[in-house]
């Protein structure tokens, strides 16, 4: 048998390991995330930047009827890549998992749990018949109120990536969706291994970084980013909800 045709025989259901150990589904379901319009995550000390860039495929189509950010709480927020109604569905599960744990315990759930809430939920979707791996990556950014080690304190923000296998990842930048890797080269090469800097240097905020994240959305296509295409949300560890930049504030940071 050539390899086309084993490739065949194990990418037409997604509970069925391969000879060499792969699920080809949710390989497929990681290109679906790599060909949709990208969004970028910034973590620094006192917050999260959450950045995307919108597609426009026709001039009669509303820009404003298109999101790729979401709040999710008032300390919550989600930006996707990917298809958007896998996407949307996404967002849904993260609310209701949100509104659940207020119900039950009467405070905000902690990121942690939020994040593993929505991760659990895509990986389920890769082994459970009937049912196909989600299209869709998020980046999942949030102001923990408990601190994650006994030295932290204070409000803590946080960001994670959850993929289409159900992996979380922890990042201080990362992008995902179509000219990502152009992106993460923009986000290494601006920004430190940690946005946490020495005792001697002033540590970054969020308004040092906003313009990275735009610069790095611009770096996935050869069209310049507008109000129009772009999107940005903030998540302050003094805020009380997450700040959507209104179409003013865009055009003053894309000047």
């Amino acid at each position: 048998m050539n390899g086309n045709a084993r490739q065949q025989a194990y990418d037409r259901g997604h509970t069925i390991f391969s000879p060499d150990g792969r699920l080809y589904q949710v390989e497929y379901a990681r290109q679906a995330v790599e060909r949709g319009a990208p969004s970028v995550g910034i973590r620094t000390d006192d917050g999260i930047v959450l950045a995307a860039r919108k597609r426009i495929r026709s001039p009669l189509l509303e820009a404003d009827s298109i999101d790729k950010i979401h709040a999710v709480d008032d300390h919550l927020a989600i930006a996707s890549a990917g298809h958007a109604a896998d996407a949307h569905r996404l967002v849904d599960e993260a609310r209701l998992a949100s509104q659940r744990h207020r119900l039950s315990y009467d405070e905000p759930i902690p990121f942690e749990a939020l994040a593993d809430a929505v991760a659990r939920h895509v990986q389920e979707h890769t082994h459970a018949g009937g049912s196909r791996p989600y299209g869709a990556a998020l980046l999942v950014g949030g102001i923990d109120a408990a601190p994650p080690t006994i030295s932290s304190e204070g409000p803590t923000p946080r960001l994670y990536e959850v993929d289409p296998s159900g992996t979380r990842y922890g990042w201080h930048g990362v992008a995902i969706g179509d000219g990502s890797t152009g992106c993460r080269e923009i986000l290494e090469s601006s920004l430190p291994e940690s946005t946490s800097t020495g005792e001697d240097e002033l540590p970054l905020s969020i308004d040092d970084v906003i313009g990275v994240a735009f610069d790095a959305l611009e770096a996935a296509s050869d069209e310049a980013i507008t109000v129009d295409t772009a999107e940005c949300s903030l998540l302050r560890t003094d805020g009380e909800r997450p700040e959507h930049l209104s179409s003013e504030r865009l055009a003053g940071y894309l000047a």
